[in-house]
């Protein structure tokens, strides 16, 4: 499958929302968005970082409509703000990106009291979700199927998950390395998708009961040059020298080219019905890792986090 950001369609009237959309695969997903007419708002961070990429993506783009949603996912408290004061500005959402990650990082727990990655990369994107799920159903009630889409950021990294890919028992993994965190956090992101795609997906209770049909796609955007590739570069790891050999043989994507995914899952009109809830990528490479593990296409694990997930956000308050 190819796809160029260049055949999005014309999309004025639409809001999207794109998270960590002040760098790398971000970025580039905002850029193309508000290009073809969306109104965008990039979630940051840094109102500064936001603020200056937005001013870069305005110059070449002088008709841009870009709004920054300033958001913390080590911060759950900051996350719901982000929402709920979206929630006051505007009256539809056609697309949400949850596209910010972080990876491999050290051992660290946030002031949530969960592991670093655990919450960055699945949790504060599950908690945005469930904020805006009745917006986007009331969005989607009134519109064609496919005019309302998630998109979830994943990676080949979940093959790298714990055995029996969620550890319940410790989702931490405090004695385990920064790469089976990454994978179980990223693992997450493929059973989330599954599950919104089982709930309100084409053919689901909801789409058949006129309640709203919702689109959803996890995508692997392959070996991309962002900020995380050049962190885990910098980090002294085993893993530094091999990123280097894929850079010199040219096996690294530069981000605008990896954003392709991410923007045909939101936007493109050749997406089908039949595509939400899958795993996908718009390139592919030989030697790229392109399968899903077994717990990644296990419906009962996607169930039982679910439930966890829901419980715990729930009895934390970040979610009624």
């Amino acid at each position: 499958m190819t796809f160029h950001p260049d055949t999005l369609p014309d999309l004025k009237g639409k809001v999207f929302i794109v998270t960590g959309g002040n760098s790398g695969l971000g970025y580039y997903t905002v850029a193309h968005l508000a290009e073809h007419g969306a109104h965008v708002y990039m979630c940051s961070r840094s109102p500064e970082k936001g603020t200056a990429a937005i001013a870069h993506i305005k110059k070449m783009h002088p008709s841009a409509i870009i709004d920054l949603l300033q958001m913390d996912l080590m911060d759950l408290t900051s996350v719901v703000a982000a929402a709920k004061h979206f929630l006051t500005l505007e009256t539809a959402l056609h697309g949400l990106v949850n596209n910010a990650g972080i990876m491999a990082t050290p051992f660290e727990m946030t002031k949530d009291g969960h592991e670093a990655q655990w919450q960055t990369n699945y949790l504060a994107h599950w908690v945005l979700t469930e904020q805006l799920l009745p917006l986007m159903l009331r969005t989607a009630k009134t519109l064609p199927p496919g005019s309302v889409r998630i998109v979830n950021l994943t990676s080949s990294g979940h093959l790298g998950a714990p055995k029996g890919g969620i550890n319940f028992k410790d989702l931490s993994l405090k004695d385990s390395g920064p790469w089976l965190r990454y994978g179980q956090s990223k693992l997450a992101n493929i059973l989330h998708t599954k599950t919104l795609h089982k709930t309100y997906g084409p053919g689901s209770p909801s789409a058949r009961n006129g309640e709203g049909e919702i689109w959803v796609s996890s995508v692997h955007p392959g070996l991309v040059e962002t900020n995380l590739a050049t962190s885990v570069g910098e980090s002294g790891s085993s893993v530094t020298s091999v990123i280097s050999v894929l850079r010199m043989f040219g096996l690294i994507w530069p981000a605008d080219k990896g954003s392709s995914s991410s923007l045909f899952c939101a936007a493109s009109r050749d997406m089908k019905a039949e595509q939400s809830g899958t795993y996908l990528e718009t390139f592919r490479r030989f030697g790229e890792p392109r399968w899903q593990s077994g717990a990644a296409k296990d419906g009962k694990l996607a169930e039982r986090l679910e439930e966890w997930t829901g419980e715990v956000m729930r009895k934390e308050g970040w979610v009624r």
